[in-house]
């Protein structure tokens, strides 16, 4: 749901952003859900993607040297990354704690580095769906969808302020 989200917001913005997204227990190539896809159709702001083209991709070295920060909805995500990407951690946060934390009067670099540091917490999960009714999947979506757009307020004041 979210590489979807921040897609549109740059799309938006004319940010110069490219998201990838990736998991970190996935079944490569599967399809998404129908109901992570009704969940990112209710959200009207974000356009209407090819959600039915998306296929999973499993989190792996590639993935995180290129980014410049790994955003995770969940502790466990942080951890993981930090755990098999050891000397790539640093660009592992998770987005609650990122939008919480950030020093508005910094650089992104800096901001990354000060999330970065503070251990990931599960006060700042975005509950996963899996296994809920459509009403899990639309509150996780909308709960991802004003993260999104706090990130990329906090963001755009360092990119263009």
């Amino acid at each position: 749901m979210l590489g979807y989200m921040l897609t549109t917001i740059a799309e938006a913005s004319g940010a110069d952003w490219q998201v990838r997204t990736a998991g970190t227990h996935v079944l490569e190539g599967s399809s998404m859900s129908s109901r992570t896809r009704d969940a990112l159709m209710s959200i009207e702001d974000l356009g209407r993607h090819q959600f039915a083209r998306h296929r999973s991709h499993q989190l792996d070295e590639s993935d995180v040297r290129w980014a410049d920060v790994v955003l995770a909805s969940e502790a466990d995500h942080v951890n993981y990354v930090r755990r098999h990407f050891a000397d790539l951690s640093s660009k592992a946060v998770q987005l609650a704690q990122f939008v919480r934390f950030a020093p508005l009067d910094a650089s992104f670099d800096e901001q990354l580095a000060e999330v970065a540091a503070t251990p990931p917490s599960r006060q700042f999960d975005v509950a996963d769906p899996a296994g809920g009714d459509q009403a899990a999947y639309d509150a996780c979506a909308l709960q991802l969808w004003e993260l999104s757009r706090a990130f990329a307020t906090i963001v755009a004041a360092d990119e263009f302020g």
